[in-house]
């Protein structure tokens, strides 16, 4: 049975339930139409679009901690499954360009999957620093630190039980006639992963009418920190178990990228991408190059290289990249106020995973454009700074727009 709440504050609740905003509530109750004529009756028999709506249910228990899974649908009918562990997007299903609905993004079907198979880090909230650190290592304020290394020599993602495997607090955002959101919560204490400062994290999806999903990040420490988040969403535009992502088209803005050395920390050089296969300032499918012999395709795998968005200024939202996919003629615009991009084409997905399809997931079946600052950034000076002090705020906001058009 669902419940329907007015628009005020709203604590997420077990059992299955949907919010709606006042607005909503009255379109789905309906007017009673007794004797309409005219104008008024036409206007009865006109269809109305449904509010945003939420609704919640269990998914299973990590630790003895209950997690549950919430979906939120806008009134296109586009819908988009989190769960609380990990914050992960398990699906965002959107039109193509003949309306037939489908999921965009990897994922597994199970929690069990996640908890035990999810090394790829489907669709997970990645912190407390997002990407690599050279040898599990950095120094500040004349202090080093040691992290766990899970990426030999490197530590990846934020360490052993990042971001990615906690159980995060719910709230469900107060709905509205166009979006309907999630915030999620997070402590992480003190030198937890080995990362200085007790850490208070919020992450806010938010599903508008405009088919976006839209992600806000906020975080403050009690004392000195590094800080990198972003989200780790794997897309395949063509529909999720579907194939390769090689013909998907891709256009980065970025005129400029870091190099990495073998073990994929950038080198501290930041190089200008054209001429090489990193360029993508004009739309190229993904596949064209990705099996050239130039050294960087050849130490990554493929592509897993951090981007230097082309940007006015530090703070503003800018569009990062767009991504169309011929045959559904789906496309997937994003927009950060991030300094960096990291392109990933999904090169070591191996066959092992099966995905919410039942398909087997091989490599570059699926690709992540994570918005962040730069790999390795607290031991390059000349990268934009990670560091959170007490009393400073990290706010940054990446969205996901989700469109049709002509092949």
């Amino acid at each position: 049975m669902y419940k329907v709440f007015s628009s005020h504050s709203i604590r997420a609740r077990r059992g299955v339930v949907r919010v709606a905003a006042l607005l909503g509530a009255a379109l789905l109750l309906g007017v009673t139409a007794v004797g309409l004529s005219g104008a008024a009756a036409s206007a009865a028999k006109k269809p109305k679009k449904a509010p945003p709506t939420i609704t919640v249910e269990p998914f299973g228990t990590v630790d003895g901690q209950p997690v549950d899974r919430y979906t939120l649908t806008n009134s296109r009918g586009v819908e988009v499954k989190i769960i609380t562990y990990g914050g992960i997007v398990q699906s965002i299903r959107v039109p193509d360009r003949a309306h037939r609905m489908a999921n965009v993004v990897l994922g597994f079907s199970t929690l069990a999957e996640y908890v035990d198979h999810n090394s790829p880090y489907f669709g997970a909230i990645i912190g407390r620093y997002a990407n690599r650190i050279a040898n599990g290592t950095f120094t500040l304020d004349g202090v080093t630190y040691h992290l766990a290394i899970n990426n030999p020599p490197n530590s990846l993602h934020g360490g052993l039980k990042g971001f990615d495997k906690r159980v995060w607090q719910a709230t469900v955002v107060p709905p509205s006639t166009n979006t309907v959101g999630l915030k999620l919560h997070y402590t992480s204490p003190d030198l937890e992963e080995g990362y200085p400062g007790t850490l208070s994290v919020d992450v806010t999806y938010t599903l508008t009418n405009r088919s976006e999903l839209r992600i806000d990040f906020h975080a403050t420490t009690d004392e000195a920190t590094v800080v990198n988040l972003t989200n780790h969403s794997y897309f395949n535009l063509a529909g999720e178990g579907s194939g390769t992502i090689y013909d998907h088209v891709l256009r980065i803005n970025a005129d400029r990228y870091t190099p990495v050395d073998s073990t994929l920390i950038p080198t501290g050089a930041i190089d200008p991408v054209a001429g090489t296969p990193f360029d993508f300032t004009k739309p190229t499918p993904i596949g064209d190059r990705i099996r050239d012999s130039f050294p960087q395709i050849v130490i990554g795998h493929g592509y897993d290289h951090n981007y230097v968005l082309n940007r006015p200024d530090s703070t503003s939202l800018v569009q990062a990249a767009h991504v169309h996919e011929r045959a559904s003629g789906r496309s997937l615009d994003i927009y950060t106020t991030e300094p960096g991009m990291q392109f990933y084409s999904g090169n070591f997905l191996d066959g092992s995973l099966v995905g919410t399809s039942g398909k087997l997931y091989r490599q570059s079946d699926g690709f992540a454009l994570e918005t962040q600052h730069f790999p390795d950034s607290p031991n390059h000076p000349s990268f934009p700074s990670t560091v959170l002090r007490p009393g400073q705020q990290f706010n940054s906001t990446t969205v996901f727009r989700f469109s049709t058009g002509p092949k």
